[in-house]
């Protein structure tokens, strides 16, 4: 045998050979001498009897260690163990569903002979249950174990095939997983083909059990069906890195215990448990509770006070804050001036006292014009803002008041926005009513006062007896022993008027008056109007600061932005100083007269105050000042009302001042005259418009124009409706009317007018006529017609009327005393000599109120 030559040795099955270990052909290249390869191949047992199903196994020099070739094995015995034992299982559970299902069978034949016997549908049933029912108890048992000896059988035979199908890919997977492609026996191997050629052929390995690498999520059909996979899915990266977050911060957590956050909770006057529970980042289930233990029984949305909302917070050891809806006027008049700020300002005069004792007659003297001349009727019906220069260079604003009975609002308000009064007596009326109410006025409002007697020109003045006369209304002058200046003065010859300014002079600079003219503009609203061109006009009077063009204010309910602003002569200025009277243009509505006039910084601001203040003063007409509720105060009001004769009106005027005294006017005549009332529907500062005509239409109210005229618009509606519009310029004319309307609508005055009486001498019973009384006059007249009363014992039984009245046969109108008649009374004949029968007549007078 030569060298190149192979020597193989058989061992059985196994096979022995000697070969070069290059990769090379055995015959081009040598043997390297003490080389052996050995090649060994085995059949391993799948579980077949006598050698059935057996695979060679080859062994060949593929790469792979021992170690891994032991694992490989280990891994397809465990994977036939678990397959055979699969198969056993399901061999059981197929014999156990065998046997249940024979016994359900046995109970549905033994359910089946008990019932009774079916309808027609069911007769072939029936039939094959009888033929059952023929065979005996043993024939039907075997009948059931050979049908389940089938059905096992079919089974059997299901699953050898499906064994044998998977045993058949277990060996392809088997023979791709060998590292060399096995040959026949004797057969030689190319020995042209190198180890790593040979390694190259070798397939990609399969994933295995050990395999646990990121994307083995992928499992083959062979995978599956041997469960060569992982159950659960690899967690992902990301998954884990989570995981190990949530675990730190756990462990952080369980060390460090949260701490409470106490929290500032902003609570109103009314709040939703909800709402208070997200203000206190607190469980809103915790809120209720806590409610439920102090008695509240509250869901979410249901409403709860501040006060228990406060108890709430307190428990949940957070802090509160109480706010209302007040809060949005706090701090919009600024904060108090310092000393370091202030400049002196003009003084606010207001010139008080009676009608017709020359008020604006002085006023003209000292500012040299005539505003008298303008007033209706010569009497001042507005307050005039003006202001003056004395002779000193010194400026001085005066305030003219109106000075009958109906302005008492206007004379209380000025007295408010005042620094000084002077208080005009004519000196040959000395004090009158309103001269009175102008020194209460002055005394509330704790301004010092100055007395102007005026008319000393006159020829029946008397200065003297106006002095004697203050001291019953505690004002003790100068020369008298007291604090009050007095100056004696004619308006009409301008006499002694520079006595007059010195002495205001004097009396403000004790006052020692200062404004700050650097802040937000504070003033108060004198007089309102609506003018046609121009809208809302409002004289004010600037307190505080400078007011300039462009501005945003509230006064009262109204708002608006200073468009335009005018002196007491009508000229155009860019700013108002404090202490100064002037016309402001740019208002949204007309303000009420006395209202505060403050600026603020924005819109936004001017709008929330008004809605406010809005909201509130409904809330106030709404508000019922007796301790009924509200549906009781109606029924009260309205039973009330019903005894009353009712008066609807509406009031349109040329100033906001005016509208006022009318309304205190017609008020007075409901409160004088019980029976009567004046209802005021709608008052307002313009032109009468045709709303106002149709809400007077509706109410069937009467409209009330003062110094102002309606459109002709509102004019032709009024025509064509029936509404009454009437005109007034003097305020006593619609007193007087209204006065005459209502007396108008009461009920008259019945009044008894006693005519004489009658005493009967004799009863005569007339057929068809009934009783009919003798009588003979004994005083006045009695007349036909008239009303009668039957008096027996000088007690009235009977008040009725005369059916006839006769003297002999004649019917007549009238019998006079002395003279004999025969009267019968209309459905009455209770009559007996000696009743005396007194004649009257009722007239109805007209009611007159006071």
């Amino acid at each position: 045998m030569s060298e190149n030559e192979k020597k193989t040795l058989s061992l059985g099955k196994g096979t022995l050979s000697l070969k070069s270990k290059t990769g090379g052909a055995a015959a081009s290249t040598p043997a390297k001498k003490g080389v052996v390869e050995v090649k060994r191949k085995r059949q391993i047992n799948l579980g077949g009897k006598d050698g059935a199903n057996t695979a060679p196994v080859t062994h060949e020099d593929d790469g792979l260690t021992q170690e891994e070739r032991d694992k490989r094995e280990a891994v397809l015995k465990q994977a036939l163990i678990d397959q055979k034992k699969k198969e056993e299982e399901d061999a059981k559970r197929k014999i156990l569903e065998a046997e249940e299902e024979a016994k359900r069978a046995e109970e549905r034949k033994n359910a089946k002979e008990s019932e009774p016997a079916a309808t027609a549908p069911r007769v072939e049933l029936e039939t094959g249950r009888k033929k059952r029912q023929k065979l005996s108890a043993e024939e039907l048992r075997q009948l059931e174990i050979e049908e389940m000896e089938r059905i096992q059988g079919e089974e059997r035979a299901k699953q050898d095939q499906e064994r044998n199908k998977r045993q058949k890919e277990m060996a392809e997977q088997k023979a791709r997983m060998a590292s060399i492609p096995t040959r026949a026996d004797g057969e030689e191997e190319d020995s042209s083909t190198s180890v790593r050629e040979r390694m190259k052929k070798v397939p990609p390995r399969t994933k295995t059990e050990g395999d646990r690498r990121r994307g083995a999520g992928k499992i083959t059909v062979t995978q599956a069906l041997n469960e060569e996979y992982d159950r659960e899915k690899s967690i992902s990266l990301a998954a884990q890195k989570r995981a190990r977050e949530k675990a730190r911060l756990s462990a952080q957590t369980a060390k460090e215990p949260a701490k409470k956050v106490v929290r500032e909770v902003v609570v109103p006057e009314t709040i939703t448990v909800q709402e208070l529970a997200n203000r206190m980042s607190e469980r809103s289930a915790d809120v209720v509770k806590s409610l439920m233990k102090m008695g509240v029984m509250a869901t979410i949305n249901q409403v709860i006070d501040a006060d228990t909302a406060e108890l709430i917070v307190d428990e949940f050891g957070h802090k509160i804050s109480r706010v209302t809806e007040a809060d949005v006027e706090i701090g919009i008049e600024g904060d108090d001036d310092v000393d370091e700020n202030l400049e002196p300002r003009p003084p606010v005069v207001t010139i008080m006292g009676h009608v017709d004792h020359g008020k604006t007659s002085l006023l003209d003297a000292m500012r040299e014009a005539n505003v008298v001349a303008g007033e209706a009727g010569g009497i001042t019906q507005h307050i005039g803002a003006y202001q003056i220069k004395s002779s000193t260079g010194q400026k001085i604003t005066f305030l003219d008041t109106p000075g009958h009975a109906a302005f008492s609002e206007m004379r209380a308000r000025g007295a408010n926005v005042t620094d000084i009064v002077v208080l005009v007596v004519a000196a040959n009326d000395s004090i009158m009513p309103q001269t009175i109410e102008a020194i209460n006025h002055a005394k509330a409002a704790g301004v010092p006062l100055i007395v102007a007697v005026n008319k000393i020109d006159l020829p029946d003045a008397n200065p003297r007896k106006v002095v004697q006369d203050l001291l019953q209304y505690e004002v003790v002058v100068e020369e008298m022993g007291g604090e009050t200046q007095c100056v004696e003065i004619s308006a009409k010859k301008r006499m002694n008027l520079d006595a007059l300014e010195e002495a205001i002079l004097l009396q403000a600079e004790v006052l020692d008056l200062k404004a700050n003219p650097n802040r937000d503009a504070l003033a108060v609203v004198v007089e309102s109007k609506q003018e046609q061109g121009r809208g809302s006009v409002a004289t004010v009077l600037i307190e505080k600061s400078t007011l300039k063009i462009g501005d945003i204010f509230v006064a009262g309910t109204e708002w608006g932005r200073v468009r335009a602003i005018l002196d007491d002569k009508g000229a155009r200025i860019k700013e108002a100083i404090p202490g100064q009277p002037v016309e402001i243009l740019g208002l949204n509505g007309t303000p009420d007269s006395g209202e505060k006039m403050v600026v603020v910084k924005d819109e936004a601001k001017a709008r929330e105050i008004q809605d406010y203040r809005i909201h509130k003063k409904r809330e106030n007409a709404n508000l019922v000042s007796s301790g009924k509720t509200g549906f009781e105060a109606l029924l009260a009001k309205s039973q009330e009302e019903g005894s009353k004769t009712i008066l609807p009106v509406l009031i349109k005027a040329d100033v906001h001042g005016s509208v006022e005294a009318i309304m205190g006017s017609l008020d007075k005549i409901s409160e004088d005259n019980p029976d009567v009332d004046v209802k005021v529907l709608h008052n307002g500062v313009g032109g009468i418009t045709e709303s106002d005509v149709t809400l007077a239409k509706a109410s069937n109210a009467l409209i009330i124009g003062f110094n102002v005229r309606a459109n002709a618009q509102a004019r032709d509606m009024a025509q064509r409706d029936g509404v009454d519009l009437r005109y007034f310029n003097v305020i006593y004319n619609i007193i007087d009317d209204v006065k005459a309307i209502l007396g108008g609508m009461l009920e008259p005055t019945l009044r008894e007018e006693y005519l004489g009486q009658a005493e009967i001498r004799e009863v005569f019973n007339i057929t068809k006529v009934g009783k009919v009384a003798g009588c003979m006059v004994s005083t006045g007249t009695v007349k036909r017609g008239s009303k009668v009363r039957l008096l027996r014992d000088d007690v009235v039984i009977h008040e009725g009327t005369l059916k006839t009245l006769k003297r002999f046969k004649d019917e007549v109108k009238e019998v006079r005393e002395g003279m004999e008649c025969g009267m019968a009374f209309e459905n009455y004949d209770d009559i007996k000599a000696g009743d005396v029968i007194e004649c009257f007549d009722v007239t109805e007078e007209a009611r007159v109120l006071e």
